[in-house]
């Protein structure tokens, strides 16, 4: 949890650094695509814990802080319908990242499913080859 709060910190640092040095918003793509990932990780933590979490909370209070001077610098410095577009790209982001979790759920499940009919088929191997062998001793009249 700590890290994506620094990893924002960070990102936001870059993003207003490069700004005030003259760059455009696209010129620091890579720590605002951060600055809004961790963004989310620190958002979902605060909707699972609450308000509880106060470091969190206010953590996250700080990053809406932060995003609403991005929305002022994207209204006022950036192309119009700047603002818009990004709230889109955030929504897609948000639909990938939502695709790529069910994923990695969809494989765990398929690897659970996996391993427990390894482990029901090699129980059954354990107790029918002893069951076969004697079978076929008494045949043989090895016993």
């Amino acid at each position: 949890m700590l890290a994506e709060i620094a990893a924002c910190n960070a990102a936001f640092a870059i993003i207003k650094t490069a700004l005030a040095n003259g760059k455009e918003l696209y010129d620091c793509t890579d720590a605002t695509k951060d600055y809004f990932e961790n963004k989310s990780t620190v958002a979902k933590r605060v909707a699972s814990k609450g308000k509880s979490d106060l470091d969190a909370f206010m953590a996250l209070e700080k990053i809406k802080e932060q995003e609403e001077w991005l929305k002022e610098y994207m209204i006022y410095a950036g192309r119009a319908d700047m603002w818009p577009d990004w709230l889109q790209y955030q929504a897609e982001c948000k639909h990938a990242r939502e695709r790529t979790e069910k994923l990695r759920i969809q494989k765990r499940a398929a690897t659970i499913a996996m391993v427990w009919s390894a482990l029901l088929w090699g129980t059954g191997g354990l107790v029918i080859l002893p069951l076969a062998l004697f079978i076929g001793f008494k045949i043989f009249g090895v016993i």
